[in-house]
C-alpha cells in the first residue's frame, strides 16, 4: 500500500497533493509499471477524503499518461514513458541521461542533390549534395521514434557512427557544436507504415517535431523531422511569467 501524506491545513487542494504524491511514487520506482492501484472508493476511505477528490486525483494522472484505466482490471501504473525537457539536446543523450538504454537502426542513409526546399533551409547552393538519414530509435528495446534528418554532405556523420551514437554526439566528434535551433512541435495520427514500424495500433497518436539546428556562427547544420509514440513520450517545459 503506497503512503500518501496529506496536509489538511495547506492551501494546496487535497486532490493535487494526492496526485503529486502518487506521481512521486511512480518517478522514484516505489510504484512500478503495471502495478495496480486501489480503486477510488478504497483510496477515499483510507485517506478520509471524498470520492470526487480521489477520482480527480487519479484522473489528473491518467490525463498525464502516468496511469491507465483498463476495464475489468482497474487503474494501473502506465508503461515507462520518456519525458523530454525542451532543451537543445538529442534524443539519444536524453535517454542516456534518464537511465534508459538507447539503440538505433539506420533505415536509410542516402546521398543526393537536395530539393529546393531543403537546400533553402540548410542555406546551401541548389547544386549541393545532401545526406538523408532515416533512423528508428529504441528505448530499452522498445521502438520509440522515427527520425529523418538531412545534412550537408561535407559535415554528415557516417552510417557506422549513427548506428552507435546520436546525431549530435557524432557531430561533436567532428568538432561541430549545435548552438541554437528553431523547432515546431505538433501531433497527428500514425500512417499504416509508421504504426507497423513503431508497434502501435493503426492511427495511433504521434507527437511530431521539426527542427533546424545552427552552429555558433549561425550556419544551418541539420534539418530534422521526427515522430514519437505519444503513448511512450512527452515534451516538458518550464514557463515563467513576464
Amino acid at each position: 500500500m503506497m503512503g500518501i501524506y496529506l496536509d489538511r491545513d495547506s492551501p494546496v487542494p487535497l486532490y493535487y497533493q494526492m496526485a503529486k504524491s502518487i506521481e512521486k511514487s511512480i518517478e522514484t520506482g516505489a510504484l512500478v509499471p503495471g502495478e495496480r492501484l486501489e480503486n477510488e472508493i478504497a483510496l477515499a476511505e483510507r485517506l478520509r477524503v471524498s470520492r470526487p477528490t480521489a477520482r480527480r486525483a487519479l484522473k489528473e494522472l491518467v490525463d498525464l499518461g502516468m496511469l491507465v484505466r483498463k476495464r475489468g482490471v482497474g487503474t494501473q501504473v502506465a508503461p515507462a514513458r520518456v519525458r523530454r525537457k525542451m532543451d537543445l539536446t538529442s534524443l539519444f543523450d536524453d535517454l542516456v541521461g534518464s537511465g534508459r538504454t538507447p539503440t538505433t537502426t539506420v533505415l536509410e542513409y542516402s546521398v543526393g542533390l537536395g530539393t529546393p526546399e531543403i537546400t533553402e533551409v540548410l542555406e546551401i547552393t541548389p547544386a549541393s549534395e545532401v545526406v538523408t538519414i532515416r533512423r528508428l530509435r529504441y528505448a530499452d528495446g522498445e521502438p520509440l521514434a522515427l527520425m529523418t534528418n538531412q545534412l550537408p554532405l561535407e559535415i554528415a556523420p557516417s552510417y557506422d557512427e549513427l548506428n552507435k551514437m546520436g546525431l549530435y554526439a557524432a557531430l561533436r566528434g567532428r568538432g561541430i557544436e549545435v548552438h541554437m535551433a528553431q523547432q515546431q512541435i505538433g501531433a497527428r495520427m500514425a500512417t499504416a507504415a509508421e504504426a507497423r514500424i513503431l508497434k502501435e495500433k493503426p492511427k495511433a497518436a504521434l507527437l511530431t517535431m521539426e527542427r533546424t539546428a545552427y552552429d555558433a556562427a549561425g550556419h544551418a547544420i541539420e534539418h530534422g523531422v521526427h515522430v514519437y509514440r505519444a503513448s511512450q513520450y512527452s515534451f516538458s517545459t518550464t514557463l515563467f511569467a513576464k
